[in-house]
């Protein structure tokens, strides 16, 4: 039991120290300006998509699990630049 919190645990410390990477810029640059929900909703969104790839490579065979973590990195990747310059909405203006 306690290996399958592990994985979760270290997604939730991974996430962390990604989040740290622009909390330390803000502090050396006036280009990056983070508010609070800029932070929460880039947190969701990691955590959301490291939490299904656990769960579909704990529940997905090894010969399907791959074409599932590329279509989950694509919708990660799409859901991050729409939200930062909006590429197809204006939803991150």
């Amino acid at each position: 039991m306690l290996q399958r919190k592990t994985a979760f645990v270290c997604l939730v410390a991974a996430t962390c120290l990604i989040l740290l990477v622009p909390l330390a810029a803000m502090q050396f640059s006036s280009e990056v300006r983070w508010t609070f929900f800029d932070f929460m909703v880039m947190g969701a969104l990691l955590l959301s998509a490291g939490s299904l790839l656990i769960l579909l490579s704990r529940k997905i065979s090894s010969r399907h699990f791959p074409f599932l973590a590329t279509v989950v990195l694509i919708g990660f990747l799409y859901v991050w630049a729409e939200l930062s310059v909006g590429i197809f909405f204006s939803f991150g203006n």
